[in-house]
């Protein structure tokens, strides 16, 4: 036998060999099958010689797991982890151990497939149910869905799903410039092709002549607290729908919208234990009346009782592709996402309510400390009643921001003059101190603590409950939690147990060395909007990926911005719809969808203003390509 040479035995093929596919003997047996003698012929006959890529691709030489880990390394350390001040929708948090070593670094809940399949599910079900509880019940609504992508397009689910409710929609929707700024952004992009007209006003004081529905935020991106009665009040004397978009640790101390009268709850639920990780993925929450059910997007967890009284979990009004009807669907809401709901709802499940609301006072306090002393050292606070966010007016907010990175914070630039500080569970005293520091003030915690006044009036404050379901109170030390979370782990198929024989964009067996990464702090930690120089690893990962994609696919760019599959088809023929408008042409707005694909496709398509086509398919699910072709002529 001859002796292996050295490139062989480094083996930089050992992560292919461990993690995709059959075996050398097995490959052998099904070419046997076949009556193939290799690989290259299965292409040969698989793939017409037309479409044949023939030279290789030029891609980086393969590395080992462990080469890859450094590589990974190495680009990690090109971020720098500074203390986020920068709010905005994203903070900081503190995912509890026992979380994060059983939910989000384990197989059992990481490569579970989307729970369409109740009897394999019933673990992750219960999870979810949770998640829609708690949502339900700190935004003061009747029901809650289980799975949107982020706030911004939960933003936009609000915006289109109280355009179906509304009885005789007009078409304009208002958006409170109080807003965040990527929810503005995002809810214009989908308004767009669905005739929706965007205003973007102050709803306090704007007509609302026109407006069906109104898009208020709670706190503001400012900070502001302010009393939602009086806008909701309004809105619905002019005939307008409300929805609010909230902070889920907010709305622990503040009066919940539901009990202000609005009509759908959206917000992210990040900061409830999900690392920020650069802006996402991220577990998105809509709660809304009873009435409205039917017309909501996403998930929806159900319990259903036998006729012996044992209780299962299933998913109601409908199962698969929830709401998406094909030519006449209203969202093409998909992925569940379902880890992170599950780490959130684990979160509040851990802590329970009172666990939450220490956090939550502890976090404002915090901020009325630093409130207190900013003013006592002459700083102007704009902001008036406030939760855990301020902005200041100062003289040159890029100084400001530059001595407050010296002192290892990173602040919100609003503009020229404004800088913007937000606090979260991870604050600490020296935090405070930093902030102080960077604005050329002096003052004393400790001396501040028993002499500031509260940044939320009593008025503003929920007298309810929250988190009154048994579940919220039962599992606050670390051993019940853990026995909990195995209970449910118990309950599921996922793929750390067996193959599941269904596919899925949501179905993976992610392999441990690529896992590894996702809780390094140089990634998890990364705010989106931080300074550049603080994410050349991000971005030299990022462009990495891009420049691999692009090799690969032929194409000239490719963009990783959407958030999902389903996301990616709709930026897509968004795209579509584009090129053809810029050459005069928008009246082409026929997409033809084989009545095989899935379901987000005319979901996609409907959302950009398309009308669908369904075309035929034969026994075998293959597309009937005359059928394309008559269609197409047509």
């Amino acid at each position: 036998m001859a002796p292996s040479s050295l490139q062989q035995l480094e083996a930089h093929d050992a992560f292919v060999s461990r993690h995709i596919g059959p075996t050398p003997a097995e490959v052998q047996h099904m070419l046997g099958a076949l009556e193939l003698s290799s690989l290259d012929e299965l292409i040969d006959h698989a793939i017409p010689g037309t479409i044949r890529l023939h030279d290789p691709l030029a891609l980086p030489a393969a590395l080992s797991e462990v080469e890859a880990l450094a590589a990974i390394r190495a680009k990690a350390d090109r971020n720098v982890v500074l203390t986020s001040l920068i709010g905005c929708g994203y903070h900081d948090t503190i995912t509890p151990g026992v979380i994060l070593r059983n939910i989000l670094e384990s197989p059992a809940w990481y490569t579970a497939y989307t729970p369409y399949q109740p009897e394999i599910s019933q673990g992750r079900l219960e999870a979810l149910l949770n998640f829609q509880t708690m949502c339900a019940e700190l935004a003061g609504m009747d029901i809650a869905n289980a799975s949107l992508l982020d706030e911004a397009t939960a933003a936009a689910e609000a915006m289109a799903m109280l355009h179906r409710v509304h009885k005789k929609p007009p078409n304009i929707f208002l958006v409170d410039p109080r807003c965040h700024p990527q929810t503005i952004d995002v809810v214009r992009v989908r308004a767009e092709p669905l005739g929706i007209d965007i205003v973007i006003a102050d709803p306090s004081t704007e007509p609302l002549e026109g407006v069906y529905g109104l898009l208020v935020q709670y706190p503001g991106t400012d900070g502001t607290v302010a009393p939602l009665e009086p806008v909701v009040q309004r809105a619905h004397e002019a005939g307008a729908l409300v929805a609010v978009a909230a902070d889920v640790l907010a709305l622990v101390l503040l009066q919940s919208p539901g009990a202000a009268g609005a009509d759908c709850v959206i917000g992210s639920t990040q900061r409830f234990g999900v690392p920020m990780g650069f802006g996402g993925p991220h577990a998105a929450f809509m709660a809304t009346r009873d009435s409205f059910k039917r017309s909501l997007p996403g998930r929806l967890v159900g319990v259903s009782v036998d006729t012996k009284g044992r209780t299962a979990y299933r998913l109601a009004l409908q199962t698969r592709e929830q709401h998406i009807r094909r030519e006449k669907a209203t969202s093409n809401i998909c992925t569940a996402q379902v880890l992170l709901s599950v780490i959130a709802s684990m979160y509040a499940v851990y802590h329970g309510p009172d666990g939450l609301r220490r956090i939550a006072e502890r976090v404002h306090r915090l901020a009325s400390i630093m409130v207190g002393g900013l003013r006592a050292g002459g700083v102007e606070v704009i902001t008036g009643s406030f939760f855990d966010t301020v902005w200041l007016r100062v003289a040159d907010a890029h100084a400001v921001g530059a001595a407050a990175r010296e002192r290892g914070c990173n602040f919100r630039i609003v503009d020229a003059t404004t800088v913007g500080i937000a606090l979260d569970e991870t604050t600490t005293r020296s935090t405070v101190e930093a902030v102080w520091s960077a604005l050329g003030v002096q003052a004393s915690v400790s001396d501040l603590d028993e002499t500031v006044a509260l940044g939320l009036p009593m008025a503003l404050r929920r007298a309810d409950e929250i988190l009154t379901h048994d579940v919220f109170h039962r599992y606050h030390s670390e051993h019940e939690m853990l026995r909990y979370l195995r209970r449910l782990a118990d309950k599921d198929l996922a793929l750390d147990r067996t193959m599941i024989p269904l596919g899925s964009c949501t179905m993976k067996l992610n392999a441990t060395s690529e896992m590894i990464p996702v809780t390094w702090p140089e990634f998890g930690h990364i705010h989106p909007l931080a300074p550049a120089e603080q994410t050349r690893g991000y971005v030299a990962m990022i462009e990495s990926l891009e420049a691999m994609l692009v090799e690969c696919t032929g194409y000239d760019a490719v963009s990783l911005q959407p958030n999902s599959g389903a996301q990616g088809e709709f930026a897509g023929l968004l795209a579509i719809r584009a090129y053809h408008r810029s050459r005069n042409e928008g009246h082409r707005n026929i997409c033809l969808i084989p009545e095989s694909a899935h379901g987000t496709n005319p979901a996609s398509a409907q959302m950009c203003g398309m009308r669908v086509v369904v075309t035929k398919c034969d026994a075998n699910g293959n597309v009937d390509v005359e059928d394309i072709r008559r269609q197409a002529e047509k």
